[in-house]
């Protein structure tokens, strides 16, 4: 193999792990806007110089696997640490899931090298854009979706964030590419005043942008006041009868009872039995502690039985008001459910494992004191379209989001910071607060512009006290994703590519007959 195409491969790796880094840092949690849109410009650089497809599919798959695999790294901890199972298996495992969803950018590096050869810079650099787009939609939808790490979450604090409530992390992701793309072509044809004057727009472009976002800022819907809690429970303590457990309930109830808040949230799974194992009058004592007065509780349980199954759930206590219930819809695949022909796998590790119902799509809020307060269960606020389905009536949309979560499977890692912006991007796609409870972190209050205003320290036990504003309006992602989900993207994604491929059939037109086509 030549040297130059082993260069271009062992860059293309490289770039990759500098991808995952941009997402969050992991020195230090932040989102490195640039660095998103300069890793990806040194693999469209390659690929601009590449002309077998193959080989520019190769490109994009080392990429992507070297990306995804040093994005979710951490998932070694819950499958080793946590699970016992072999560590080479281990790393067999987050390799292999890595490549089987790199293929989707595999797909589209190859297909960029395909139809973007001899394409003016502006036009590959849609087709690029689009490819990518694409492939991020397919990890999104496909096989229930993974997109945890996609490429616009690094831009959460970046020039480009004004792009969240007209069109989400998905498209902004795909204006990041088109720049990345038309930067390494313009650089690779040294064509550098059109390069200046290009930057020189975007920055225009992102300026005028951020001042028509304000004119989506709508009244608040009032303040309320919120105590968090994280218990710090250790993972393999969690589930112990001897430890974790009576540590839990103690814990939660005493923090509870006492915290003088309008609303008190705790974490995932924060009582981890069941109702019918709990103690008796444990749940009890709580319903009435939440019965009068001017407090109301939200808390992870799991419900359910052996006949009509389990789900994963949280529930609100509130006086005056009836039981309040909210099912995860978004299972995690191998932790709440098991895939077909995967419980060899899954038997492998010591993790409680098992299949819960979903709940609903769009499930009603949690009303109190003038907020419709709508939960979400860990990774759930991963898929946007999803949260944007509570939209669709905006008499009954949400005024405050709220996640509770568990990445203790994790351990002290980044992934506690990409699920934190992966939330920021949410608050400002839909301009609506964040407050997120969760077992180890982080713990935090995001107001509706993406900010974290109040935090606890990770991995520590506390409660964490705040005011939070709900908001109202529909931006305009929000109105669209209630109605038509993603198709406007899938559209966009699809069609470019279709318009190019069928501009360059015409512009060459049909070959006379006995005449073979000219290879220009």
């Amino acid at each position: 193999m030549p040297a130059v195409r082993l260069a271009a491969l062992a860059a293309a790796v490289l770039a990759g792990v500098l991808q995952a880094f941009a997402i969050a840092w992991p020195w230090g949690g932040q989102p490195l806007w640039w660095l998103q849109i300069a890793t990806l410009a040194i693999l469209c650089f390659a690929l601009r110089r590449e002309t077998s497809p193959w080989h520019g599919a190769l490109l994009g798959w080392l990429f992507s696997i070297a990306w995804l695999a040093a994005n979710w790294w951490w998932l070694y901890i819950s499958m080793h640490v946590y699970g016992g199972l072999h560590p080479a298996v281990t790393v067999v495992a987050v390799l292999g899931l890595a490549a089987f969803l790199g293929l989707y950018y595999a797909l589209a590096a190859g297909l960029f090298v395909r139809w973007g050869a001899g394409t003016p810079t502006w036009t590959a650099a849609g087709l690029f854009a689009s490819a990518w787009l694409a492939a991020e939609l397919m990890r999104n939808t496909l096989f229930t979706g993974f997109p945890w790490g996609a490429g616009g979450y690094a831009h959460v604090d970046g020039p480009l964030a004004f792009l969240a409530p007209w069109v989400g992390v998905y498209a902004m992701g795909a204006v990041a590419a088109w720049i990345a793309a038309a930067t390494a072509m313009l650089l690779l044809a040294r064509q550098f005043k059109r390069l200046a004057a290009m930057l020189a727009g975007v920055a225009v472009f992102a300026a005028a942008g951020h001042l028509a976002s304000s004119t989506l800022d709508a009244p608040g819907a009032g303040r309320l006041s919120v105590a968090l809690l994280q218990g710090n429970i250790p993972q393999d303590e969690k589930f112990q009868g001897g430890t974790g457990i009576p540590l839990a309930l103690d814990w939660y109830a005493a923090q509870m009872r006492s915290a003088r808040a309008s609303l008190v949230v705790a974490p995932e799974t924060a009582i981890p039995l069941l109702p019918k194992q709990l103690p008796d009058g444990y749940l009890q004592s709580l319903r009435a502690e939440f019965s009068r007065g001017d407090r109301a509780a939200i808390t992870g349980i799991p419900l359910g039985g052996l006949e009509e199954g389990y789900s994963n759930s949280v529930i609100g206590l509130r006086p005056g008001g009836a039981p309040y219930q909210y099912d995860k819809h978004h299972l995690v695949p191998f932790g709440e459910f098991i895939p077909p022909f995967f419980k060899w796998f899954t038997r492998m590790m010591n993790i409680p494992l098992g299949d819960f119902n979903r709940g609903g799509v769009g499930q009603a809020p949690f009303e109190w004191q003038g907020q419709r307060i709508a939960p979400n269960i860990c990774y759930e606020d991963l898929f946007g379209e999803e949260l944007g389905a509570r939209f669709r009536d905006p008499a009954q949309a949400p005024t405050i989001f709220v996640n509770v979560s568990n990445i203790g499977w994790f351990g002290n890692t980044v992934a506690i910071d990409q699920h934190l912006h992966i939330s920021r991007m949410r608050a400002l796609e839909f301009r609506r607060p964040m407050v997120r409870a969760t077992n180890t972190g982080a713990t935090v209050i995001i107001d509706r512009h993406g900010v974290v205003t109040h935090s606890l320290p990770r991995h520590t036990r506390g409660v964490l006290m705040g005011e939070v504003e709900g908001g109202t309006g529909l931006t305009p992602f929000a109105w669209w994703v209630s109605r038509f989900g993603f198709w406007p993207l899938w559209l966009l994604a699809l069609g470019v590519p279709l318009l190019i491929v069928l501009r360059r059939r015409r512009a060459n037109g049909p070959s006379a007959p006995g005449v073979p086509a000219g290879r220009g």
